[in-house]
This record gives C-alpha cells, sequence and structure tokens, in this order.
C-alpha cells in the first residue's frame, strides 16, 4: 500500500483523544481539515492520524508538504509529485490531476495549507467532485470555507492533568541537558511553570527544552518570564496563543549568538531543506564567513530552529516566518534573494556540465530535491534579472522534462524567453532555452510547435556561431522527424550537424545526443546491422563514462534491433537494462518505452502470460504520463505483435485478466519485481 508519511524524528507526547476523533472523522467525512495556531502541533496530529489510517485506503496515504512552496503557481504540481503522475500531456495540470486521481481510494493529505488557502480551496473542491474515492486532510491556521468541510480544531497540550505539556517539555529537557534532574522538586515546579507559562504549545516547549543544553533552568524561567511579562499584546491583531508562540521564539532568538541570528534571518530565504554548502554559498558574507555559517548552523541545530533530515537541514515554517521579519529589518531582504538566485543559477551551470559524465544520476537527484528552491530562484529572475532567468531555465529544463516537471519546465522556459525578448533576442543562453523548451513541447505531443521552435533554435544557433548549439538545434529538429515518422530526414539532419566521421560522440551533450538520433534513424530506416554496430559502441562508450541517460536509449535500441533480428532473450535483457537505467533517474516516459518493448521480447519468447503483465504494467506507466502510448511510429507494429503473439499463447480471455490487473496496480511496485525477475 503506497504511503509517504513523513518519519517522526522525536517521541510523539499525548493526544490520544484528538486521534480518537480522527479515527472516526476520517470514516464519516471526505474533508476534514486540522486548525489551530502555528506551533501547535497539527502537522505530528496529522501523520500519526495518516499512519493510523493506512489500511482504510487501497490507493495509499499521499503526504503533500506545501510548507515549501511561495506561490500558488506550484501547487498542482507539488500534488501531482507526490501521488506519481508526471503528465507529459497538454492538458492543464489540474485536468490530469483529476483524471489522474478520478478511479482512486485514496488519502491525500495537504499540510500546512493556510499560505495558498484560495488555491487550495479550488483544488480540493475540484478534486472532491471529479474523484469519488478520495479524501482529503487538510492542516492549515485557517479553515478552507469548502463545502462539506469538517473542522477540527487543534489546542495545545494540557498543563494540568495527565500534564502532556510536562512530559514533552521533560523529554526534550532530558535531550538537551541530560543530568539535569527535572524529578527533584525545585526543578519540577520550574518545568512546570515553564509548561504553563509557554501555554502547552509544543513548539515553543520544544524551544525552551532546547535552551537548556545552553544554560541553567532558573535562567530559563527568569528570562522566559521577563519575556512574557513584557507582552502586554495592546493593539497586536495576533490570538493570545499566537501571541506566547512568537514572544518564545523571540526570546530564542534573544538566546541565540549574534552569528547565528544573522544566519537565521537570512536561511529564511530557502523554501526547500538545504545542504551545507548551499547555506554557506547564500548566507555567507561580512562577520558571517563561511567557517562561521558552519559553527552558527550547527549552533541553530542544537537550539531546534532548524531541524536535521540526512545531510540536509530544514527551518520550520513559523521560524522561517520571524527570520524573514528580521531579514527585512536588516534590509538584506532583496540583497539575499539576489544571492540566492545567483547561487543556483551556478548550480544549474554545475548541472548542466555533469549531464554527460559518472554524476550524472547524482545530479538529476540534486536537481530533483532543490526543485522548490530553483523555482524560487527563477521566480526571483524573471523579475530582476530575465538573462540569468533564461540561463537558469535552460540548464535545468532537460533535467525536468525526463524527472516529472515537464508542466513547469514548459512554463518557466517560456516566460524566461518571453521576458527576456525585448533586451536580447539572440545569444546562446537563448538558443538552450529555445532547444529545451522545444524537447518539452514535442514531450507533449505538440510536433508541430516543435518544428516551429526547432527553426527558430536553428536560425539563432547560427547566427551565435556556436557549433555546440547547432547541435543541439540539429538534436530537435531531427528528433521531431522521428516521431512524425520521417526517419530519412532525421538521419540526414543528424549527418549534417555531426560533420563528416570520424568524430567523438562523448565530445559533448549535445553531440551525443545527436548519435542518438542517428541511431533511432538507422533503426526506422531499417539498417539493423549498422545500428546495431552504432549502438553497442555508444553504449561502450556510455559504461565507461557512467552515463546512464543515453545508455539507456542504446540499449532501447539494441532491444529492438534483436527483436527485429528474431533474438527476443537477447532482446529483453537490453529491455531489463534500459528499465534499471531510467528507474535510476525517475524517467516515467522513458520506462514506459522499455516495457512495451519488455512485453514484445517475452511475447516472442512464448510466455504470453507474462507479456500480459508487463504489457499491463506498460499501460500503468502510460497513464503516470498522461498518454495512452507513444514513441517512435516504428513502435506501434512491435506492440500489435506482441499482443497477437501473447494472445495467441494464453487465450482472449486470459490475456485481457493478466493486463487489467497489472495495468490497476502500483506502477512503481510492479516495476520493483520485474526487475526482480518475478515475471
Amino acid at each position: 500500500m503506497a504511503s509517504n508519511i513523513p518519519e517522526e524524528s522525536t517521541s510523539f507526547v499525548g493526544r490520544r483523544a484528538e486521534l480518537r476523533q480522527l479515527s472516526s472523522e476520517l470514516t464519516q467525512h471526505r474533508l476534514i481539515t486540522l486548525t489551530g495556531p502555528g506551533g501547535v502541533g497539527k502537522t505530528r496530529i496529522a501523520m500519526r492520524a495518516a499512519q493510523a489510517a493506512t489500511a482504510r485506503f487501497p490507493d495509499g496515504v499521499h503526504w503533500v508538504p506545501l510548507w515549501p512552496l511561495q506561490g500558488d503557481q506550484l501547487l498542482v504540481a507539488a500534488v501531482c509529485d507526490v501521488v506519481g503522475l508526471a503528465d507529459h500531456s497538454a492538458r492543464t495540470p489540474v485536468a490530469a490531476l483529476c483524471e489522474w486521481l478520478a478511479d482512486k481510494d485514496l488519502l491525500l493529505v495537504l499540510d500546512s495549507c493556510e499560505h495558498l488557502v484560495a488555491a487550495c480551496r479550488d483544488l480540493v473542491g475540484d478534486l472532491l467532485t471529479a474523484a469519488p474515492g478520495v479524501t482529503v486532510m487538510v492542516t492549515t491556521r485557517q479553515p478552507l470555507e469548502v463545502a462539506g468541510e469538517w473542522i477540527t480544531e487543534i489546542g495545545p497540550l494540557p498543563c494540568t492533568g495527565t500534564n502532556d505539556a510536562l512530559t514533552l517539555f521533560t523529554e526534550r529537557a532530558g535531550t538537551a541537558a541530560p543530568d539535569l534532574r527535572l524529578a527533584d522538586p525545585l526543578n519540577a515546579d520550574a518545568a512546570a511553570l515553564i509548561c504553563r507559562r509557554l501555554e502547552g504549545i509544543p513548539l515553543a516547549l520544544e524551544l525552551a527544552g532546547a535552551q537548556l543544553a545552553h544554560r541553567p533552568l532558573a535562567q530559563v524561567v527568569e528570562r522566559l518570564g521577563s519575556r512574557l511579562d513584557a507582552l502586554d499584546g495592546t493593539g497586536m491583531p495576533w490570538t493570545p496563543r499566537h501571541r506566547t508562540l512568537r514572544t518564545a521564539i523571540g526570546w530564542s532568538h534573544e538566546l541565540c549568538a549574534p552569528l547565528e541570528r544573522l544566519l537565521w534571518a537570512r536561511l529564511s530565504v530557502f523554501r526547500g531543506t538545504f545542504d551545507v554548502g548551499s547555506a554557506a554559498a547564500v548566507c555567507a558574507d561580512g562577520p558571517l564567513t563561511p567557517d562561521a555559517v558552519r559553527t552558527a548552523l550547527a549552533g541553530l541545530a542544537a537550539k531546534s530552529v532548524v531541524s536535521r533530515e540526512g545531510n540536509r537541514f530544514r527551518m520550520l515554517d513559523t521560524l522561517r516566518e520571524y527570520g524573514r521579519m528580521w531579514l527585512a529589518e536588516l534590509d538584506e531582504t532583496v540583497t539575499v534573494a539576489d544571492r540566492h538566485a545567483e547561487h543556483f543559477v551556478g548550480f544549474g551551470r554545475r548541472a548542466e556540465l555533469g549531464w554527460l559524465g559518472p554524476d550524472q544520476v547524482t545530479w538529476y537527484g540534486r536537481v530533483a530535491e532543490s526543485y522548490v528552491d530553483l523555482c524560487t530562484a527563477l521566480d526571483h529572475l524573471l523579475g530582476s534579472a530575465p538573462a540569468r532567468a533564461q540561463e537558469l531555465s535552460a540548464a535545468i529544463g532537460f533535467f525536468w522534462t525526463c524527472c516529472g516537471h515537464l508542466h513547469e519546465a514548459r512554463d518557466y522556459l517560456e516566460r524566461a524567453l518571453a521576458a527576456q525578448a525585448a533586451e536580447d533576442a539572440e545569444g546562446t543562453a537563448r538558443t538552450r532555452a529555445l532547444w529545451a523548451l522545444g524537447v518539452a513541447v514535442l514531450l507533449q505531443g505538440d510536433i508541430q510547435a516543435a518544428e516551429t521552435l526547432g527553426r527558430e533554435c536553428a536560425r539563432t544557433a547560427r547566427d551565435s556561431g556556436d557549433h555546440d548549439a547547432v547541435l543541439a538545434a540539429g538534436y530537435l529538429i531531427g528528433l521531431t522527424h522521428l516521431m512524425a515518422g520521417r526517419p530519412l530526414t532525421a538521419h540526414t539532419v543528424a549527418g549534417q550537424v555531426l560533420g563528416p566521421p570520424p568524430d567523438d560522440p562523448f565530445d559533448s551533450a549535445a553531440r551525443l545526443r545527436c548519435h542518438l538520433v542517428r541511431l533511432f534513424a538507422l533503426t526506422a530506416l531499417g539498417r539493423l546491422r549498422e545500428a546495431r554496430t552504432a549502438a553497442t559502441v555508444l553504449r561502450h562508450g556510455c559504461v565507461e563514462r557512467g552515463e546512464y541517460w543515453s545508455r539507456s536509449y542504446t540499449d532501447y535500441q539494441l532491444a529492438l534491433i534483436a527483436l527485429f533480428q528474431d533474438r527476443p532473450e537477447e532482446s529483453a535483457g537490453h529491455a531489463r537494462a534500459m528499465l534499471a537505467a531510467k528507474r535510476r533517474i525517475g524517467d516515467n516516459f522513458g520506462i514506459a518505452l522499455g516495457l512495451d518493448l519488455l512485453a514484445a521480447a517475452v511475447a516472442a519468447q512464448g510466455d504470453g502470460a507474462s507479456a500480459a503483465q508487463v504489457y499491463g504494467s506498460g499501460q500503468a506507466f502510460w497513464r503516470t504520463v498522461g498518454h495512452p502510448q507513444r514513441g517512435t511510429p516504428e513502435l506501434r507494429a512491435v506492440r500489435e505483435q506482441c499482443e497477437r503473439r501473447a494472445r495467441a499463447a494464453i487465450g482472449d480471455a486470459a490475456y485481457a485478466a493478466a493486463f487489467h490487473r497489472a495495468a490497476e496496480q502500483n506502477p512503481e511496485l510492479l516495476l520493483a519485481r520485474i526487475l526482480a525477475g518475478d515475471f
């Protein structure tokens, strides 16, 4: 059963009544909204409730963290990512998502919606109408106000009776100061006083507990008391609990060292998780040197201002809001946003340069985990430096088209090209952006738009005098001819831009991709001996360099050639190798192509039942990219022959049953079984 509920990194205290209530509500309502002030524990309660409910939802529980999103533009994309939809069609993302979820029975959790209330209201309304089996749980500081919404208000932990607040504080104090004896009467009274003064708000208790690593309990009580006593709240729009939390955060801020406070403010520019290197690159300036960033970051982690997630860090939204307020007070908002954006422009350059080398898979992972901050950088650059936005969108556009962000790649590339067009209509960066946009629209099935972009790309490449740009344009034009069923023209275009042999296919990424176009064309033209030789050479070079994207397509061609030459076992081996490579970079489109080819190879070996299951698995992946089936035209005949052979082997009824059973299962689990050799 699919589930991506975050793992809990600290102990969970109390909330038995709330969890019993939510368990009942999930059986009675399709939209449950957990409301309450920041830091009260809505997210942790939702995590526990969702985990307890997994058995009720055949299609799993899907957790969507919305705290990293700066605006509503990426909301639908965030949900698509989590539910496994990497849509490659030209439909609107909302329409594709509604269709994808229409027959699903699942729980969707939208965590931290308060800054996206209007967009979440519209999306949830659409989903509840289009997908009758979907239940939605929301955490937010204010209700969505959608028809049928059931609101559950989450309050602080009790400070009397079971005194869960004291239990939480005691556990956190034990972590921060293991030698502190809170069982001693004086210490116990002081701890209870802290819990009452902080009104049982979990985040405030966490921050107070963390301070015990650096100062005595009595000092924590005294300083906290003076802070709260000084707060009168006159004229403030906050609720009393919100004021208490803000005061506790402010008190923690005061207790930080000066460079820790400065880093806290500057780190607020990051929307997603970040590593030490990115923190140093963006935040180091003036007294905050790169080494000081590392020291201050460790201090903020020890004080629970940031939390560790593997080798990365995250700042809670409530604490980031406070940091942004201080960043504005320091008059550094624009300066730090500029440095953040420039850092990710450099990140994009390094990713593009690393595409062809042994770190290719690593770069796909790094681009994926930096997705939200890359979008943040692009949004900033579109308003402040369109040329930089064009450069960054071009650098990461190809990564995004391959791993599930095709709509976002197209949107940012179109906006960057439009923003820069008035200032500079020429240049290498524009050619690269046109190339990346052309690939994106082609993968969405818009061949006419891709042809137009290909011609414009070729013109700007010639004008710039950059031969690598000419190769990039040739790849786009050649690929478009292949998808349109014109392999001879594709072969001619590739030959023209590559020039006379011999040449080094691995001289650049653009050159290698042009060699792939020529390889595909040779196979489609029936020149199988030449194609096999070319594919073998390219594959060997990819293996030597640790490159996977091109290698997977050489395996694809070798599988197709072997099938055409009646070597089905060899074909199946290459198809499985392609699937393993595509899985490593998260390319669902490539996986769907590979599964269709593997099914044909299995059917050619006479195993109709397994062929039906693999073919059904392929359909499951085709659904995730929003297409019934795609690929170069010659693949259509292969698919049709596969189905005829498999049906003949086991009969129509058995074939249909096996096919539909596989097509309705979880695609990722099916792929894992296929690669493990189950069928």
